[in-house]
């Protein structure tokens, strides 16, 4: 493992993320997880978001699209939060939400609308 780039990822993971997801998110780690959990930190965050080809609002949105798309509900939740916190506006959500309904299709987005929903009443 890099250890450097596993720090950078840390690090831009608890800055999107929040420290309170992060934090549970080790803690819930066990033999069986750790793996995975330091590739996601050292390659997802360290190796792609920490690149300076595209702002972390931009990779939100792009992340917000790519869930609907794959219907992946729990990581949905988690990365809309992470959107909020990197700037991205309510209405460049259902922008992008809306947006999914036409190439990913309207349940889907249905979906994520729903799930957008739920998580700006929990950020007002």
């Amino acid at each position: 493992m890099d250890q450097k780039r596993f720090e950078e990822g840390m690090a831009v993971r608890r800055a999107v993320l929040g420290d309170e997801y992060v934090d549970r998110s080790i803690a819930d780690t066990d033999e069986l997880t750790r793996p995975l959990q330091e590739l996601v930190a050292e390659y997802c965050w360290g190796a792609v978001w920490t690149r300076p080809g595209l702002p972390r609002k931009t990779r939100s949105l792009i992340n917000l699209a790519m869930l609907t798309a794959l219907n992946r509900p729990h990581e949905m939740r988690i990365h809309l939060r992470g959107a909020l916190r990197n700037g991205c506006t309510k209405e460049e959500i259902m922008e992008v939400l809306l947006q999914t309904a036409i190439y990913c299709g309207v349940p889907a987005a249905i979906d994520s609308v729903r799930i957008a929903r739920d998580v700006f009443a929990e950020s007002t």
